[in-house]
């Protein structure tokens, strides 16, 4: 799972973004504001984006780790990509 596709956001956003976004998102996905059967689940990933994105080292061995998995599996990362961009969209 892409952290910075889960909160919308490209992966040169700077901490206020993330914060903003997460907010967004939150409120958005919150399951006690939204009915849908995987609200809960999809709470719970813009969190863990979060917790990653916010936090200056996780955020760091996030982006390292991401920038391997580019070049060890292009296809995989492409695939991954657009079922994220996907799954948001439906």
């Amino acid at each position: 799972m892409d952290h910075y596709a889960t909160l919308g956001l490209g992966s040169d956003a700077t901490l206020a973004d993330v914060k903003k976004a997460f907010r967004q998102k939150a409120s958005l996905h919150h399951p006690d504001r939204n009915a849908a059967a995987d609200a809960a689940q999809r709470f719970r990933a813009v969190q863990e984006a979060y917790e990653v994105l916010s936090d200056e080292a996780k955020r760091q061995a996030y982006d390292d780790n991401r920038r391997r998995n580019l070049l060890d599996s292009p296809i995989d990362t492409a695939r991954d990509i657009w079922q994220n961009y996907f799954n948001q969209l439906l």
